[in-house]
């Protein structure tokens, strides 16, 4: 098929999209907590209802796509999206939040579902590895502008003298809630995006046999198969160990060492996700030269480094220290993902979907995170993650790949 440059790039601008929406959460805990006067277990159900979205609407989608076809389920997931962000812009309480981010989270699940095998269409099979590259660089710099956004309307909004459009938010945002802004944001943005794909047109995505989500008893058949629970589990382990750490480094610096979290905590976190891009790349070069076993092994290592050291060290290690371990755990999810999907002969399409599923380690982890907080302490609370950490780098140890990544022989390039 023909490579069709529009809708890779309208992939691309949803990557963007979904990233800025789901990894602000961890900017905005510390305002959720003031503003809702919320414990840390209270708190932690705000990600834990994002995050179990994918849980329950990842694998329907997957066979509502072979239906409805993907141009349908992207307007439906954004449709989803603005009105989970416009929930929340128009009513402010702990209810309204935890249901506006359980329907934000079902619309990005929804997307996630549709634009990697509609990538691989529009942008042609030769190219995917690269724009898939591509598109997690994207998602990772939305990442890293989300919290500065957050962090502009935060300090700005109920300054006096605002003219254009920080002046029609102040009459429509409460100014003890300026991060409510976001939301209407969310919803504008939203609302774009559906327009832009209610007039797009979409090709004609033909999955390959073994790209096809199967039948509710071919994913029973794969969960008696230990290897498929061992890396549920490690999927399960990275994505809570990801948003483990974006919703407790603001809150972590606010807490012991008095960090503004509007500023240098929000800073601190867009840091985070600016070194897990920059990670990625460094991991693609080491992925060409390396198996990737040992590339996952020593990077974990490194991360619980990074981490004891941010978690113990006083407060100008833990501003760098907690961040850097964004860009260990940047070859973390693709390494995991490769290494699940090589593991087992056939039915990848219901696999991959069993993977996408286990994103709700984002929903589990940040909750018993904020059940041990209350109980003794914060600092307490985030050593699940030397926990989730150290699965990860076992997976280095033990997976057993049918396929091992490629690699360059540098020795045999310099003869």
């Amino acid at each position: 098929m023909k490579r069709n440059y529009y809708i890779v790039a309208l992939i691309m601008l949803s990557f963007f999209v979904i990233s800025f929406l789901t990894n602000v959460i961890g900017a905005l805990n510390p305002d959720f907590i003031k503003g809702f006067n919320l414990s840390l277990t209270l708190a932690a159900f705000l990600p834990f209802a994002f995050f179990i979205a994918y849980g329950l609407v990842s694998i329907p989608t997957g066979i509502l796509l072979e239906k409805y076809k993907e141009k349908k389920i992207m307007i439906a997931g954004f449709v989803v999206a603005f009105f989970g962000s416009l929930l929340l812009a128009m009513v402010h309480n702990y209810l309204s939040a935890i249901i506006s981010l359980f329907l934000i989270g079902s619309g990005m699940a929804m997307l996630q579902v549709v634009i990697n095998p509609l990538l691989r269409t529009s942008g042609g099979e030769e190219n995917y590895a690269f724009n898939s590259v591509l598109a997690q660089l994207i998602f990772g710099a939305a990442s890293f502008v989300s919290p500065m956004v957050y962090s502009y309307f935060a300090l700005h909004l109920n300054d006096n003298g605002g003219t254009g459009f920080m002046t029609f938010f102040h009459t429509i945002v409460p100014s003890n809630l300026p991060w409510i802004s976001l939301y209407w944001i969310f919803s504008v943005i939203s609302l774009l995006m559906i327009l832009i794909i209610r007039f797009s047109k979409f090709p004609v995505v033909e999955l390959k046999e073994d790209e096809e989500v199967g039948s509710i008893s071919t994913h029973l058949m794969l969960f008696k198969r230990p290897v498929v629970i061992l890396f549920f589990l490690g999927i399960f382990c990275y994505v809570g160990t990801e948003q483990g750490l974006n919703n407790t480094i603001s809150l972590f610096l606010e807490k012991y060492h008095g960090y503004d979290s509007k500023t240098t905590g929000a800073d601190s976190l867009a840091y985070f996700w600016g070194l897990m891009t920059l990670g990625g790349i460094v991991g693609l070069f080491l992925l060409k030269i390396m198996d990737s076993r040992k590339v996952l092994v020593a990077f974990s290592i490194l991360a619980i480094i990074s981490f004891a050291t941010g978690l113990f060290g006083p407060g100008n290690i833990a501003l760098i220290a907690l961040p850097l371990v964004g860009f260990f755990a940047s070859v973390m999810y693709p390494i995991i993902f490769s290494l699940a999907l090589n593991s087992i002969d056939e039915h990848h399409g219901s696999f991959a979907g069993i993977l996408v599923t286990a994103i709700i380690g984002g929903a589990v982890i940040p909750l018993i995170i904020g059940g041990i907080g209350d109980a003794i302490s914060l600092r307490a609370g985030m050593f699940v993650l030397f926990i989730t950490m150290g699965y990860i780098l076992s997976i280095g140890i033990w997976a057993r790949p049918l396929i091992v990544n490629k690699t360059i022989d540098l020795k045999k390039k310099a003869e």
